[in-house]
């Protein structure tokens, strides 16, 4: 027998499933993973401190581009946030349209997870699948904010604008004839609601076109099962949040234990897993999106029987309409103040949590009474998941850790933050 060599392998930054910003620096014996030290900070933008520079309502964009497969649910957490500072609540249109758009988020994100780690552990034809309905919920995001990614959609008091009636089309092209045009603008003849419908009667489908290529898949068990497990024990510890944590068996979910916007008025399950693997998590995950469907068409339901307002009706806080602002004198001036110069907050500080698709996404802010927060702090979910790498990894081959950061979900953004 040859003697097992050790060494240090530099696994990324270009390893394409090291996102471009991951520098695992591994210890390895012959295959065997023995230690693996993350460097991170290849990608930091120092968010919070840009946060603390300006006006709360102009950091609402920077909560976009944390974690930029999450949009909405970023946003959440901070406007959380300045409303428990102002002491105000959203109506209650605005909390089902956000409850809705959060979960629209966690099937996009979890699309992109399902996609990027099949790719990563060889199945290519998963990525296509899930782009594939991913496209639909960009345009969702296109047609309530006007951007299919960073949406700044969710404001302090409420969201933008009320769901539009319209979605956007496909235009005529010289590359696709008239019977495919009218296949592809089949659903979006209706309103926002009548599309996401739509989306929501045939995405099971969907959903099981995937697991009918991965989840009895003898190559993706054999790549997944077994590989990395935490117990539920370790897993409170590492402080895990998300499908981390309930892949591991722990059913601990902020929309049940700590309801926000309308979770507590709709009826979804939690899917929680028994062994803890990358198996484990990539189920849960699945399960998930299934889930989200449920809340979704709940979420529907309930819009279109309740009309109303979108945001509160003060100008110190929410803009006045275009048409307001034109024709009065004192609506102008709010809307010169109120995006000029925003809105003070009572000194005091204030954390709100929610629960994003990759875990408890909080943000935790210091007010001093100005019109910009004194510090802000944001809680990812993935700077902690990353962390346990090494604990999870050692003993496991080079071919795993592949597995093991597709499993974790992690995207830099929030981590690099």
């Amino acid at each position: 027998m040859a003697e097992f060599q050790s060494y240090t392998l530099n696994f990324g930054p270009q390893h394409p499933a090291a996102h471009g910003v991951l520098r695992l620096v591994l210890d390895m014996e012959g295959e065997t993973v023995r230690r693996a030290d993350p460097h991170i900070g290849l990608l930091h933008r120092a968010t919070e401190k840009l946060a603390e520079s300006k006006p709360y309502n102009q950091s609402i964009g920077y909560m976009d581009r944390l974690d930029y497969v999450s949009m909405m649910c970023n946003e959440h957490g901070y406007v959380r946030a300045i409303e428990r500072l102002l002491g105000i609540e959203p109506p209650l249109r605005a909390q089902y349209i956000r409850t809705m758009m959060d979960e629209v988020t966690r099937i996009l994100n979890h699309l992109m997870w399902l996609g990027s780690h099949g790719l990563d552990v060889g199945a290519m034809t998963a990525f296509l699948y899930t782009f594939r309905e991913r496209e639909d919920l960009m345009d969702v995001y296109e047609a309530v904010s006007g951007a299919r990614m960073h949406a700044t959609y969710y404001r302090p008091g409420g969201v933008h604008r009320d769901l539009p009636d319209r979605m956007p089309k496909y235009e005529p092209s010289p590359y696709r004839s008239d019977k495919e045009l009218r296949e592809m603008n089949r659903a979006r003849q209706g309103s926002v609601l009548d599309f996401l419908e739509d989306f929501c009667e045939r995405f099971p489908g969907c959903v099981d076109e995937y697991e009918t290529l991965l989840t009895e898949n003898r190559i993706w068990k054999q790549r997944l099962v077994d590989i990395c497990p935490v117990s539920p024990e370790r897993a409170v510890q590492l402080g895990f949040t998300g499908p981390m944590l309930r892949g591991s068996g722990v059913a601990w979910d902020l929309r049940k234990k700590q309801p926000y916007a309308a979770y507590d008025r709709v009826d979804f399950d939690v899917p929680v897993g028994t062994n803890g693997d990358s198996y484990d998590r990539y189920l849960v995950r699945v399960e998930e999106m299934r889930q989200s469907v449920r809340i979704i068409k709940q979420c529907i339901d309930w819009l279109r029987a309740n009309p109303g307002p979108v945001r509160i009706d003060d100008p110190k806080v929410s803009p006045p309409t275009r048409e307001e602002m034109k024709d009065d004198m004192e609506s102008l001036i709010h809307h010169f103040k109120l995006f000029t110069e925003g809105y003070c907050t009572p000194p005091g500080e204030v954390y709100a949590p929610v629960e994003a698709p990759k875990g408890e996404f909080g943000t935790y802010i210091i007010s001093d009474g100005a019109n910009k927060p004194y510090r802000v702090k944001v809680r990812p979910p993935c700077y902690y998941h990353l962390a346990a790498t090494d604990e999870m990894i050692r003993g496991y081959m080079l071919a795993d850790v592949v597995t093991l950061i597709g499993s974790l979900d992690v995207v830099f953004g929030e981590v690099d933050r």
